[in-house]
Order: C-alpha cells, then structure tokens, then sequence
C-alpha cells in the first residue's frame, strides 16, 4: 500500500507542480500590475508546466494499469481523481491553445491588411477606427500581381492628396514589392500599381523628402523619384557596418537621425548626419534599447510636431506582430538620447474584427490643428 501511495504522491505531484507553473507564467504580468506579455520566461514557464503535467498523466495512467490491468477501462475511480484528471485535460487544452496563439508566428496563419484611422486631438496618440470601413486595402485590391498580404504603410500628405506606400506580397516570387495607393479624402483609396520591383524583398518603404525631392529608403538602400509618386530609381546603399532592420529616417533641428532595429528586433540603434544620405555616426548612446523585444523596433516613421518628437515601437514579443507602443523622445542632441513612454496602454491594439490578432505599423500625418489621420495594418 505505501508503494501504491508513494506512486499516486510522485504523479499527483508533478500534476500540480505543471499547473502551478502554467498559472504562474500565464498570470505573473497581471499579479505585477503589468500587461500581459508572455516573454521568454512565461513560454519556459508554460512548456515546462505542460512537461511535468503531460509526465504525471503518464505515470497515473500506468498506475491505473497496474493495479486494475484488465479492468483499466472499468475501474473505479476515486471522485478526487476524477476531478484531478479533468482539470488535467483542460488545462493541457488551455495551454495548447496558448501555445497556439502565442508561440506559433500569427503573420503566417492570416494575411495582412491596412486600414485607417483617425485622431481627433493635437497629440498623435489616441487613434481609433471607428466610423472607418477597415480595412481599406486588403491582397485582393493588388491588381497587377498575385499578392498575399499587404503591410507596412507609409503615407505621404502633398498637394492635397494622400499617397500611400507598402509592401506588397508577391505570391509567386514569394518576396515583397513596394505599392502605391491614392486617396482623394484619406479614407477611400485606390490602389494604383506596384512601383518599386527588385530581385531581393523589399517591405518598411520608409518615404521623406529633402530639398525638396521624394526619397525612399528600404532594404538598406536609397531609392529617389524624379516623377512622384513613380519612378523610383536606386542610388546608393546605407553603408552601415551594422544590421539594418526598418531603417526610420527623420530630420530634426537641422540634423538627419536614423533610427533602426538589430538582432531580433529587441535591440534599437541611432545614428545622426548632417545630411539624409549620410554619412552616418552612431549615437554614444547605442544601443538605445537592449534585449527589449516589446518596444525596440521601429512601427512607422517618427512624427515631428510642435518642437516635440514622437517614435512608435513594434511589440514582437510574445510574437510578431503584436501591437505599437508611442514614445516621446524627450531629448535627441549628438551627445543624449531619452524618452519616456505614452501611457500604459498600446496605441495600436486589434480590437475592429479585422485586426484583432495583431498590428505593427502606424503612419500618421497631421491634417488639421486637432486632426490626424494614419495609415495602420493589421490581420
């Protein structure tokens, strides 16, 4: 009899030590007063509760063998471990389900698309949907190619008509294409062609314009137009001695500044120069933001607007894609970098049914003192 309770302690055990450890990785963030997350920490956390749970269930059903055999499927069962088996299963459900969710890249199980809000306000912060038909593009508007998905918007306000680049996912090359959009108004768009077509991907077509001609910058390279909004024509590569991942160029008080992800996009770069094509110093102050997946990379070009400087930062943590945080950068000189984050909420999070999974990307332009409306993507 010891030995048949040294058993039931050894799977009982491990059971509970399982669904503690889900619990405590699923809701940590929350008991810390903090959003959840689900880092690298709380998915070790979960895999390891699902291993000792999935161990325990394996040893009871052993143990159920052992001591019926041939009566397995109709032996009794203890209320107790009944209930005990049923959480089993369901928490092995949820966690599965998390599993799903949060560890499986998103952006490979649905496509992307863009929509439109809008900003009542004079900061670019509180941006909503509502009263807008999103998303406003979508993979079946591509007309001239085959496409997936469209993503990373940038919008261009000039003369009195919005212009909108992105990336376009060609499906049969399997790499992205940079396409253009044309609205009259901001919120009704007509999608004009694919204008930028390279034999690498292309996607983040960071647009500007300096003395007084439209660059784009993208893929680590420089591309400028003649005839804007077509035409765009390689001119030089960036020549940065490190990676370059979405690459958001900006001017502010007579200086260019560069902003940039690294590694996994939990790392975030500066460099300054005097001109928009360089060449480039890095900041003293690099990396700006270390091991930081939540807020280091670059979500859409960085917004200037009453002496003041606004960057919105890509979530990819627990999984691409996830949601935009707003920084204001507080002080930006060749010598010192700070800022101090928007707010405790996200300023892109997929609540409108067709983005409710995830967004990355926002690109506001200021149409009014108290009005602004911003391309934004989302699946």
């Amino acid at each position: 009899m010891n030995k048949i309770i040294r058993k039931k302690f050894l799977w009982v055990g491990l059971i509970l030590l399982g669904l503690l450890l889900c619990i405590l990785s699923l809701l940590h963030d929350y008991l810390m007063g903090r959003q959840a997350k689900y880092g690298s920490l709380d998915k070790a956390g979960i895999v390891a509760g699902a291993i000792f749970i999935i161990i325990g269930s394996i040893l009871f059903l052993f143990e159920r063998y052992w001591l019926y055999q041939k009566k397995f499927f109709s032996a009794k069962v203890y209320f107790w471990e009944a209930l005990l088996v049923s959480i089993l299963f369901i928490s092995l459900a949820m966690v599965g389900g998390i599993s799903w969710k949060e560890f499986i890249t998103p952006d490979t199980l649905a496509p992307w698309s863009i929509g439109i809000y809008q900003c009542s306000s004079n900061e670019p912060f509180e941006f909503t949907g509502e009263g807008i038909n999103n998303p406003v593009l979508t993979a079946k508007d591509i007309t001239d190619v085959k496409a997936g998905f469209v993503a990373d918007p940038f919008l261009i306000y000039e003369g009195q008509v919005f212009y909108m680049f992105f990336e376009v996912f060609n499906s049969r090359t399997r790499q992205g294409d940079i396409g253009l959009a044309i609205s009259k108004d901001g919120i009704s768009w007509n999608y004009q062609q694919i204008v930028l077509d390279e034999p690498c991907h292309l996607a983040y077509p960071c647009v500007f314009k300096w003395n007084g001609e439209y660059y784009m910058l993208l893929a680590g390279a420089y591309y400028k137009t003649n005839h804007f909004p077509t035409g765009w024509t390689f001119i030089k590569t960036l020549n940065r001695k490190k990676d370059t991942i979405d690459a958001t160029i900006f001017n502010y008080k007579d200086t260019w500044w560069l902003l940039s992800a690294t590694g996994k996009r939990d790392t975030l770069e500066l460099d300054y120069a005097d001109t928009a094509l360089g060449p480039w110093l890095e900041h003293p102050k690099n990396p700006i933001i270390s091991g930081d997946a939540n807020k280091a990379a670059p979500g859409g070009q960085v917004v200037v607007f009453d002496n003041r400087l606004v960057r919105y930062a890509q979530d990819v943590e627990p999984y691409y894609g996830n949601q935009v945080w707003a920084f204001e950068v507080t002080k930006l000189t060749p010598e010192d970098y700070q800022e101090r984050q928007v707010g405790q909420r996200p300023i892109l999070k997929g609540y409108d049914n067709w983005n409710t999974r995830g967004m990355h990307q926002i690109s506001p332009v200021r149409i009014g003192p108290e009005k602004w409306i911003a391309a934004v993507d989302g699946y």
